[in-house]
């Protein structure tokens, strides 16, 4: 069974925003996209408006920073430059969150589509994983994603299974030629994965990848204090964000609440003494992995 703790999450949320970390802090389009989804969640479980109100105000603050002529920035920062698929499929799932409330979002989610895909995915070979901040080329250095094509799959068939048919097909040409052989040895990769499966739990990749990442994620876990390490072999390697990432893949699978309740007690408490102390993806992700909400299959 999935977490509630809501108590916990408003409090974080304002503990933030007294911080300026998050949402009144530099944009971050991953970041932004849980925050969306967090704030429909707290709406669906309380019934206040006025966090669908931050929701759509969260949307339309993303849009004037990191909104481009085709897609989105990486985020606000000098250094957050190009455009990242991953981030863009995350970014439709929280429209297709939304849309659900209010149509136009998912208008919008369907527009985006059609703007980013033919610019990232090469029919047959795969989805690049970071592009030019035009999409006018691969940005230099960045090849393939290995998760691309799941991440673009699940994202556009939650969102218009039929008005999006051509890119799904693409989509699932191309998981279909590596779900058999992609080996994730790294934390947050393999607890996105698990989200991602569990929408489609009756496909045959979804089926083949959770038993595989779970399997892989049992040798990450350091009993104590209790957490997933980053990569096999680094045990002392650890980080709170991406732990947050594999409780969510975890609770949607209803697997190992009694680690998930562990991790979320030790980084509860841990100080990594740098950037991401006061990062907000820390702290946004905590309030995922303490109430999943809407990033959970109902």
């Amino acid at each position: 069974m999935s977490l509630k703790d809501i108590d916990y999450v408003k409090q974080k949320l304002q503990w933030m925003e007294e911080q300026e970390f998050w949402p009144n802090g530099l944009r971050y389009l991953w970041t932004d996209a849980f925050g969306v989804v967090l704030y429909i969640s707290l709406y669906h479980k309380t019934g206040e408006e006025t966090y669908l109100a931050k929701a759509e105000f969260l949307v339309e603050e993303v849009y004037r920073v990191l909104g481009r002529n085709k897609g989105l920035r990486i985020g606000e920062k000098p250094d957050r430059d190009g455009q990242y698929f991953h981030y863009l499929a995350m970014w439709i799932y929280a429209l297709t969150c939304l849309g659900k409330i209010k149509p136009e979002y998912r208008d919008e989610a369907i527009k985006l589509v059609k703007q980013i895909h033919s610019r990232f995915v090469i029919p047959g070979r795969g989805v690049i994983w970071k592009m030019e901040e035009d999409l006018s080329a691969p940005y230099p250095g960045y090849g393939l994603g290995a998760m691309d094509a799941f991440d673009g799959y699940v994202s556009y068939k939650l969102l218009e299974p039929d008005l999006l048919e051509e890119e799904i097909n693409e989509m699932q040409q191309l998981m279909i030629q590596s779900y058999e052989s992609l080996i994730i040895d790294q934390d947050l990769g393999l607890g996105m994965m698990l989200w991602l499966c569990h929408f489609f739990p009756d496909e045959e990749w979804s089926e083949y990848q959770t038993r595989l990442s779970l399997h892989l994620l049992n040798r990450l876990w350091i009993e104590e204090p209790g957490y997933f390490c980053r990569q096999t072999g680094w045990r002392e390697m650890k980080f709170a964000f991406t732990n947050y990432g594999i409780s969510l893949g975890l609770q949607a699978w209803d697997q190992w609440p009694d680690r998930v309740d562990k991790l979320n007690r030790f980084f509860n408490k841990y100080i990594s003494g740098d950037e991401y102390d006061t990062n907000s993806i820390t702290h946004v992700m905590a309030c995922t992995s303490h109430f999943p909400g809407v990033f959970l299959q109902s």
